[in-house]
């Protein structure tokens, strides 16, 4: 009898998610650089080793500058897990040939089999979007030099985290595209007081081809849902669509933050069409202006909040929320953490994740 007891109290304590077996959280690094770029956004882990980057390493890139203003961030640093080293990967100048606005780095960035680099800009001159330009994508060399700048069409303000498909000599990114339309903050809305709404985001499916030893070429590119909402805001540059997860069925998971919803978009490797802003998978709840993605060992979905400090276990399939973890309590801001989560990014063993704090500008690791 004793025996089964303590069967029935173990399977009652067992966790209901992977978020629950986390619970170390440790500081990895810092993001600033020499020239002193800060506010953390995109988190890649390398697929491979290529020019200074070994497999393994983190990528991290900057939106701001030295005086804060966002928009304008042009570094990338690296961080070497096996000798804890940190290394300035990549450098641009404030201005970039092909590239309309400027420079400033999203948390759009992916690094390919191949070890080229691809990463997102949404500029300003100003901080905000009164000044912002349209941007461009920008492909980096393993050692960080700018090879290749794509822009127009359908590339207008690459924002959100990339969910890819990487067959080697081919791949496909799926990239939110949250700026179009949008003007200044002091823009209201004469109902809610708030910058103006304008439904104009989209994600963007980019499928290329990569020839051996040669930078990767746009083959196509197919809108694979629009109508997302988004808006200006003094605080966070802009809110928009922002995380993408592809699941293995081609299913592709997008987070609204303004409507506060993860949606679906399905056959997202084969449509042709836009799906809209998809099926919804799950709004409200522990959700808190989500952002980005990314996919644990179970199949469930992480989400790291942008209005307060937690990150949210989401089963896709069951369209059910599963806990929320705290990672970032700082009670400087109202809610705890808000405004200071943006990329994530799991570990290689999936034994845990990284993470930035933007309020301190540290890569994070939690882990079990």
């Amino acid at each position: 009898m004793a025996g089964l007891l303590a069967l029935a109290s173990t399977a009652q304590a067992a966790p209901k998610g992977y978020l629950e077996t986390i619970h170390r959280h440790v500081t990895l690094t810092s993001s600033v650089t020499d020239n002193g770029d800060l506010n953390p956004y995109a988190i890649v882990v390398a697929p491979v080793s290529a020019g200074k980057v070994q497999k393994d390493d983190v990528l991290v890139d900057n939106f701001n500058n030295l005086s804060n203003l966002q928009g304008t961030g042009t570094t990338i640093v690296l961080y070497r897990p096996s000798t804890r080293q940190t290394i300035l990967f990549a450098k641009l100048p404030r201005t970039l040939s092909g590239c309309p606005g400027g420079v400033g780095l999203t948390t759009s960035m992916a690094m390919l089999k191949t070890g080229w680099v691809i990463v997102g800009s949404t500029p300003s001159t100003d901080g905000t979007t009164a000044t912002k330009g349209d941007g461009c994508l920008i492909v980096f060399d393993p050692n960080g030099k700018p090879v290749r700048v794509w822009s127009g069409s359908h590339i207008i303000d690459p924002w959100g985290n990339m969910a890819v498909k990487d067959d080697g000599a081919t791949a496909t990114l799926f990239i939110s595209m949250a700026g179009e339309g949008i003007p200044a903050p002091t823009v209201l809305d004469p109902k809610t007081k708030l910058p103006i709404v304008v439904k104009k985001a989209s994600v963007l499916r980019v499928k290329l081809t990569i020839p051996d030893g040669k930078p990767p070429e746009i083959a196509e590119e197919t809108v694979v849902g629009d109508g997302f909402s988004q808006r200006a805001d003094r605080d966070n540059f802009l809110l928009g669509p922002t995380g993408e997860a592809l699941g293995g069925d081609g299913t592709l998971y997008v987070t609204d933050g303004l409507d506060n919803v993860i949606t679906a978009i399905p056959d997202a490797l084969t449509r042709t069409d836009s799906a809209g802003t998809g099926k919804e998978v799950t709004k409200d709840g522990l959700l808190a202006w989500p952002l980005a993605l990314a996919w644990t060992p179970e199949g469930h979905l992480l989400a790291a909040n942008g209005k307060d400090g937690r990150v949210v276990e989401v089963d896709p399939v069951a369209g059910k929320q599963i806990y929320a973890q705290w990672i970032d309590n700082d009670q400087a801001q109202s809610p705890p953490g808000n405004g200071d989560l943006f990329g994530i990014a799991m570990l290689p063993d999936n034994s845990g994740f990284y993470y930035v704090e933007d309020d301190v500008n540290t890569l994070m690791r939690a882990s079990r």
